[in-house]
């Protein structure tokens, strides 16, 4: 569970550090212009965050699974030489989806109107402003880009599916606040994420030509922002010693 988190720390910091210090330089400075190959940076950089934060909440759900399941195998199975070749090929599978997506961004030419409506370079709100032929850009951002989010959302919902399965089998007493003990963490932060991801970019094509709309900019802040800065607040609270640390914080201001 430990390294997963450790891969998860680090793609919430190449997503806060990829947006957030060119919005805050925009917001000081007034000054609103970025270059062609920053924007390529950020369009590369903001994908491989995203897409290793999916698959790596999808490994951990793995890891839940295993956890409740099959806990008598989860030693044998769940070892740190599988979990490590698990995260390298999630980063080079990632790597490579962002590569793909930065260079047929790059291909493009662009029109006299370079006003981007969004606070940074993502792929939707380029095309927007393209001259060139963008149906093969469409094409595989809808079946590739899609296929990213869906595999791990799918695989999050199956392993949550055989949980529940579990924790209705099992009548022991408290086995229910356990199970919630375990998964309550991951849950919150899978809601947070894909609940404004999915809206974002798995919408029909006509809506996909809308990027920037305030919904659209808002849900963005949502999963880039917001999310990856609560990631280590939500799985701190696992922790005993900081929980207990919370509760007499608690109760020393209600007295």
């Amino acid at each position: 569970m430990y390294i997963l988190l450790v891969n998860l720390s680090l793609a919430d910091l190449f997503f806060t550090s990829t947006t957030i210090p060119r919005l805050l330089h925009a917001l000081l400075t007034g000054d609103r212009t970025i270059t062609h190959s920053g924007c390529l940076a950020q369009v590369f950089f903001f994908l491989l965050a995203g897409n290793v934060d999916s698959y790596v909440l999808a490994a951990m759900a793995w890891d839940r699974y295993m956890a409740i399941c099959r806990p008598l195998h989860y030693a044998a199975v769940v070892t740190l030489p599988r979990c490590v070749k698990l995260l390298g090929a999630v980063w080079t599978g990632t790597t490579l989806h962002s590569l793909l997506h930065t260079f047929l961004t790059a291909r493009l030419s662009f029109c006299n109107n370079h006003a981007l409506p969004h606070f940074y370079c993502d792929v939707y709100p380029l095309l927007q402003l393209a001259c060139s032929d963008t149906s093969l850009n469409f094409l595989v951002a809808l079946i590739e880009g899609g296929s990213t989010i869906l595999f791990p959302a799918v695989c999050i919902i199956t392993s949550y599916a055989y949980i529940s399965t579990a924790v209705y089998r099992v009548r022991a007493t408290g086995g229910v606040r356990k199970a919630l003990a375990t998964c309550g963490s991951h849950l919150c932060v899978v809601g947070l994420f894909y609940g404004t991801l999915v809206g974002v970019y798995l919408q029909p094509p006509g809506q996909l030509n809308n990027q920037g709309r305030d919904q659209d900019l808002v849900a963005t802040i949502m999963f880039s922002v917001v999310a990856p800065t609560l990631n280590p607040y939500i799985y701190s609270l696992q922790n005993r010693e900081i929980k207990a640390s919370l509760a007499r914080i608690f109760m020393v201001n209600r007295n």
